[in-house]
């Protein structure tokens, strides 16, 4: 594990109880600059969570740092400020507005405009001016991703940012955010259940599993692994 001082985004004993069940259980994570790392595990396995107590939503223990900064007590929006941003399991855009306009709204408030640049980077230029709601499903979660990439973060959360796209939308996807990351100098953590993305785009992955890390090292070590074989990817992987 690397220490503070070298990890872009370090949690330490990440704990979240609901009552007598633990979600989370001391749990520690440490990502380096740039890397793009991938988060896995069955259904329960605490991968959301993880998500929620690094961007500030739900710590009952533990602490989180970012840059080397302490953030534990920082609010969500205080950490996007920090360079910090999430994207959510359902896309978190305003059907309502335009493309470009919500845009602009995140960047102010990530106090970073690089609208333009982002919206270039995600092939959203064209539809700058169309409201949210008019844009096919594989668009919209483009401008989700657009969102979140808004004021240039340090780090990007992203939980399963290819859900309900096609086998084809999904590796265009992972293509992109690989290449971003790596022009843009972005650390990602990525929870996908897609593992074609996730063996595509990751050189580094962690393995929850029943609130805990089961394993961590390369896709190809980690799907050599007898227990996460057992415990998550099956017999035939």
């Amino acid at each position: 594990m690397t220490s503070i001082e070298n990890s872009i985004l370090k949690g330490v004993n990440l704990t979240r109880r609901y009552g007598g069940f633990a979600a989370l259980d001391n749990v520690s994570i440490s990502l380096k600059p740039g890397e793009v790392r991938g988060l896995i595990g069955s259904n329960g396995a605490g991968k959301s969570t993880l998500m929620d107590a690094l961007s500030g939503r739900g710590l009952t223990s533990g602490s989180v740092h970012l840059d080397g900064v302490d953030v534990t007590t920082m609010s969500p929006r205080e950490r996007r400020r920090a360079g910090l941003a999430r994207s959510f399991q359902k896309t978190s855009i305003f059907p309502d507005l335009s493309v470009e306009k919500q845009i602009r709204l995140s960047a102010r408030a990530a106090e970073q405009d690089n609208a333009d640049e982002v919206m270039e980077e995600l092939s959203l230029t064209r539809l700058a001016t169309r409201r949210a709601h008019d844009i096919s499903y594989g668009e919209q979660r483009r401008l989700d991703l657009a969102l979140a990439l808004a004021g240039r973060p340090k780090v990007l959360l992203l939980d399963e940012p290819a859900a309900g796209l096609t086998v084809e939308e999904s590796l265009k996807l992972a293509s992109l955010l690989r290449d971003l990351a790596k022009r843009w100098g972005v650390t990602v953590l990525i929870v996908e259940h897609d593992m074609e993305v996730i063996f595509s785009i990751c050189s580094h992955l962690t393995v929850l599993h029943l609130g805990k890390i089961l394993a961590e090292g390369s896709p190809a070590e980690v799907r050599a692994m007898p227990q996460v074989i057992t415990a998550y990817l099956g017999s035939t992987a």
